[in-house]
């Protein structure tokens, strides 16, 4: 595969991997959850680990550990939202 394509594949897991931080430090700073919803996070968290399963069955390095991060990025999301509700 040419590398520009790996560049842009790369890019794209980072970004959507990284996007996480930000709300996770505004819950942790501000000790609020109540405009998240709890219902759209549980179906992206189900989303990515299916995700997560789909880079073991090909053996996809960068599929996994994209959705391995996001997966407990979005996991500290729920257990925040759990504690702060």
């Amino acid at each position: 595969m040419p590398i520009y394509i790996e560049l842009v594949g790369s890019l794209a897991a980072a970004i959507t991997t990284l996007c996480w931080i930000p709300q996770i430090i505004k819950i942790v700073r501000h000790r609020q959850t109540d405009s998240i919803s709890l219902v759209t996070n549980v179906s992206l968290a189900l989303g990515v680990l299916l995700w997560l399963f789909y880079g073991m069955m090909i053996s996809s390095w960068p599929v996994m550990a994209a959705n391995g991060i996001t997966l407990l990025l979005i996991l500290t999301i729920l257990g925040l939202k759990l504690r702060y509700g």
